[in-house]
């Protein structure tokens, strides 16, 4: 199991956080434009902790340098599915973090409660 599941999974953002290189780059399910340095995607990480509800892990692809981790959670009453796909540098830590999220009104819903957070 991936260190980065293992620690979102014990409900540990800190833990999380300390698998982020300094470079990372976290490209959005929402934004155009990806987030760069590991205080912006730490800032963005600890907002989803407070946003996904019920957050499960219920599968993982590959391994390696390049992981697939298939979630599903809730945000209000609307179910989500997603994927976060982790990229590791030569120290294995998270060097490019990309997250895909579906169904359209899941994502709307993200977007809606990021924003307010992130504000």
């Amino acid at each position: 199991m991936h260190a980065f599941r293992k620690a979102v999974e014990a409900g540990d953002i800190e833990a999380a956080l300390r698998l982020l290189a300094d470079d990372v780059v976290f490209l959005s399910p929402v934004a155009y434009q990806p987030y760069q340095g590991k205080a912006a995607v730490s800032a963005i990480l600890r907002a989803v902790f407070t946003v996904f509800e019920d957050l499960r892990y219920v599968r993982e692809i590959g391994g390696g340098d390049d992981t697939a981790l298939i979630f599903e959670t809730r945000i209000g009453e609307r179910a989500v599915n997603g994927c976060d796909f982790l990229r590791l540098d030569g120290d294995g830590l998270i060097s490019e973090f990309m997250v895909m999220v579906r169904p359209l009104s899941g994502l709307t819903a993200l977007a809606a409660a990021m924003k307010e957070k992130l504000a």
